[in-house]
């Protein structure tokens, strides 16, 4: 058994100061009415010009991100990968969608792909569709509307944007992620990627997909696309998840009186994730896995099939987490023996103010991820004052 326990292990490159900051933050963040007077207000102080920029870097932004720019991030990168965890750049600005702003996260994408091809401490690139066309396009392409002169024009220039990418990918030998999103778009998003795998995944797993099994058709789908590669010869990449849209997706059909996407509960959803990296892992000669998750038995799960397998230390498996939570994870993991990679976000504050918030109201149940750190970063505390 790994031991999750560990703290010592798990916070070995924060200090004191570091762990009594992200404790104040977690417990800060554990209030629902905090968050969401302090998410309007933040949003408020920057959209009017006031100069909260240095209060948001030293406190929620240094926990759940790596720095304002791909260079700034180096540092952690290196920190990390001292201690065998990588990183996976993401960049998290969101709501630009002129062609111009598309543009500019295509370049950033590319040089995450360039850094990465230079840095050992990043196996992996990524994006989100939406950053590369517009929300409007993945949905109509999605609900196979017939587009107009304009619409197709945008399509043609994303699904562009998103070939380059994946041919550098292929040219730098570095994986490349197709983020997900909300239900109404992914289909496109499911489309392209597997005529891009189709293209690049000829040699092995370049082009990934991302599956979130809080959806109840998704292990479905990976059956279906596991036929397709079988008949068409190509590998498989992808990267499970349980799913960042929930609510969303529920109010969404609520509103429209069809039938939710979503599983009927949690438990649907876990034992749906676990099968799905248990359908990969014994299929590692045609595919490619990221386990993202922040649960503990879900780790425990892969790490023993693998070890079952003589897998453990296959670069066809990464374990993933987010910056700034789960080190108990991510630090045992990679202690054991396997391979983990962090999800580092970056970009300007301003830009990447609606991914921390996001960030800050997963956190706000103290009996879910802000309590669970919460109590492993004060035992790391007690532990050190002996």
């Amino acid at each position: 058994m790994l031991n999750f326990q560990n703290t010592e292990l798990a916070f070995k490159l924060r200090s004191d100061e570091e762990l009594r900051s992200a404790r104040f933050l977690f417990s800060s963040i554990s209030n629902p009415r905090l968050v969401r007077f302090g998410s309007k207000w933040a949003l408020w102080a920057l959209r009017v010009g006031l100069p909260i920029n240095g209060l948001i870097r030293r406190t929620v932004f240094r926990q759940f991100c790596g720095g304002e720019s791909i260079r700034s991030c180096t540092a952690v990168i290196e920190r990390m990968h001292d201690r065998g965890v990588q990183s996976i750049l993401d960049y998290s600005a969101e709501g630009k969608y002129g062609e111009e702003d598309l543009d500019r996260t295509h370049s950033i994408i590319l040089s995450t792909i360039e850094y990465a091809q230079e840095h050992p401490g990043v196996p992996l690139a990524v994006f989100k569709p939406t950053g590369l066309g517009p929300s409007a396009i993945w949905t109509a392409v999605s609900a196979g509307k017939t587009l107009n002169a304009e619409q197709e024009k945008q399509w043609a220039r994303a699904k562009e944007r998103i070939r380059s990418l994946c041919a550098a990918a292929q040219r730098a030998n570095i994986p490349l992620m197709f983020d997900a999103e909300e239900s109404w778009m992914q289909k496109a998003m499911d489309d392209l990627c597997l005529e891009m795998m189709r293209t690049f995944n000829q040699e092995r797993p370049i082009v990934f997909n991302t599956l979130q099994m809080y959806r109840h058709d998704r292990l479905e789908y990976l059956k279906e696309i596991d036929s397709i590669s079988e008949r068409d010869g190509f590998y498989i990449g992808l990267k499970i998840v349980r799913g960042a849209y929930m609510e969303k997706e529920r109010q969404r059909a609520q509103e429209r009186g069809v039938p939710s996407p979503i599983q009927p509960d949690k438990a649907a959803t876990d034992r749906d994730y676990n099968a799905a990296c248990a359908f990969i892992a014994d299929r590692l000669d045609r595919y490619a896995l990221v386990a993202g998750s922040h649960n503990e038995q879900s780790a425990q799960l892969l790490a023993d099939l693998l070890t079952s397998n003589g897998q453990k230390d296959t670069d066809r498996v990464y374990f993933s987490q987010l910056y700034g939570m789960s080190d108990h994870i991510s630090f045992n993991l990679a202690a054991a023996g396997f391979r983990v990679v962090k999800y580092l976000p970056f970009g300007p504050i301003q830009e990447v103010m609606p991914y921390l918030i996001r960030r800050a109201e997963e956190n706000t149940s103290v009996g879910g991820q802000s309590g669970r750190e919460l109590q492993l970063i004060s035992e790391e505390l007690r532990r050190r004052k002996g």
